[in-house]
């Protein structure tokens, strides 16, 4: 009896090591338990990262790109892999309700509970859709996934030896001791460029919300602390009370942020709108040279037309060769005579043809009026006003010219003028007095240097008309 019941037990032990050998065979077998790759583990190796360490995935809608994250041998997290996803659902924008085919964006946690081995699209992980956020908004929707299979009803779908992989790093970072990893869904890469260029989306606030998570998590190298209320996203906050707490859908009370988290944050955010405005301005440009471009077709398509209805060549040739005089050539201005030549600086002269230096060309049009005006003065100045200087243009420029008619005195006018004499001692001003300098030794700026004194009131000599009786000075 006893040599029986030991050798059913052998057989039984037998029988139960046979089935655990053939578990182990069926569950090494299975595609959730494949190990990764050589080349893989090598890749991780070559960045100086481990399989059983944290990782962030990382979504790009407009890219369909999947990145895994993981941390280097200095802690803050890199770019270890990029994935192609083959299709996602929706359009740009966040999932708002059940049935929208709406893939979702925003930031997700996946603890292993989400992770799902017996997948009907080979494999899979709830990303946690919808969270508190989007409960906050009062968004609807279930079982929204990261599969494979490439085919998606509202989830992003990969390809099913891509899946194994990124579910295969997920794994072994449970592994590791993660309890949960981190999900950031964006429409874009949330570059100044890329705002820029969606500047008109209406979802653009709820867009600049995720940036500024991105912008946290690139700026410390380590996942942010994601936070809800007041309906919205906060990172790596939390209350200056420690006695209260976030609530989604009630009024944030107010935040704490680590100093050198938020001046990090502060000063990308800056260089970032920089280069979001100069992207901008950039886009705008290429839109109004488009929009040229259009009616250049469009004009040459009219010429087609009127061609096939036997319109005149001649008539045609006249109307486009107008339209192309007005929309190319400036209108042609009479140049200001002057003493100054552009020709006579090959700096400016080159600068100006080539169009290469506008401050050089600004500088040089405004030295020559400069210099006109001063040859104007030269022909009118005069003591006695502008009797002796040649008739000017009614019509002429007085800033291009430098010529300013005097006005005609009428008959009854006891206004004085440079001539008249001295009333209570001060000369009267005639409009034209302020423009006519007296010229010495053909300097028409050495006025501006002589005063004069008349009873006891220092006054410009050019505003007096009797003889001077003291030294100018200075």
């Amino acid at each position: 009896m006893i040599t029986l019941r030991h050798s059913r037990i052998a057989l039984v032990s037998l029988s139960l090591l046979a089935v655990g050998g053939c578990m182990d065979e069926q569950l090494g077998g299975a595609k959730h338990l494949q190990p990764l790759s050589y080349a893989t583990l090598q890749e991780l190796e070559d960045k100086g990262m481990r399989k059983e360490d944290p990782l962030v995935v990382r979504i790009y809608k407009e890219e369909s790109t999947l990145e895994v994250w993981k941390p280097g041998k200095d802690g803050r997290f890199a770019l270890f892999k990029t994935y192609d996803i083959c299709k996602w659902s929706g359009e740009l924008g966040p999932k708002r309700k059940e049935g929208d085919r709406q893939a979702p964006e925003g930031f997700y946690t996946v603890a292993p509970g989400q992770m799902n081995p017996n997948s009907s699209y080979y494999l899979s992980f709830n990303i946690g859709y919808p969270n508190a956020y989007d409960k906050a908004l009062g968004r609807t929707g279930t079982h929204l996934m990261v599969h494979g299979a490439c085919s998606s009803a509202g989830c992003y779908a990969m390809t099913d030896e891509t899946i194994a992989e990124v579910y295969a790093l997920a794994r072994d970072s449970f592994r590791g001791g993660q309890r949960e990893f981190q999900v950031q869904a964006y429409p874009f890469r949330m570059t100044p460029a890329n705002m820029a260029r969606h500047a008109g989306n209406p979802n653009m606030p709820f867009w600049k919300t995720l940036k500024e998570g991105s912008d946290h998590f690139e700026v410390t190298g380590v996942p942010p602390k994601v936070g809800v209320c007041g309906s919205d996203y906060v990172f790596n906050a939390k209350p200056a009370n420690p006695n209260q707490k976030l609530i989604a859908n009630a009024r944030c009370p107010q935040l704490d942020v680590p100093d050198t988290i938020e001046v990090a944050v502060a000063a990308k955010k800056m260089r970032d709108e920089t280069a979001f405005q100069v992207a901008l301005a950039e886009l705008k440009m290429q839109e109004q040279q488009s929009s040229a471009r259009s009616n250049v077709i469009m004009t040459a398509s009219l010429e087609e037309q009127g061609d096939a209805a036997n319109t005149s060549d001649a008539k045609a040739d006249e109307v486009l060769g107008k339209q192309v005089a007005e929309a190319e050539t400036p209108a042609e201005t009479k140049p200001a005579e002057s003493d100054f030549a552009l020709t006579g600086n090959p700096a400016l002269a080159d600068a100006d043809a080539g169009n290469g230096s506008s401050v050089a060309t600004a500088f040089s049009g405004v030295w020559g009026k400069l210099v006109g005006i001063t040859g104007g003065l030269r022909s009118l100045g005069n003591v006695k006003g502008n009797e002796a200087a040649a008739e000017p243009d009614p019509d002429a420029d007085p800033i291009t010219t430098g010529t300013v008619p005097t006005p005609a005195k009428a008959a009854d006018d006891k206004s004085a003028s440079i001539d008249s004499g001295l009333e209570d001692g001060l000369p009267r001003l005639t409009p034209a007095t302020a423009f006519v300098p007296i010229l010495v030794n053909e300097n028409p700026f050495a006025v501006f240097d002589y005063f004069e004194e008349v009873d006891g009131v220092s006054v410009p000599a050019d505003l007096a008309s009797h003889e001077r009786t003291k030294a100018p000075r200075r």
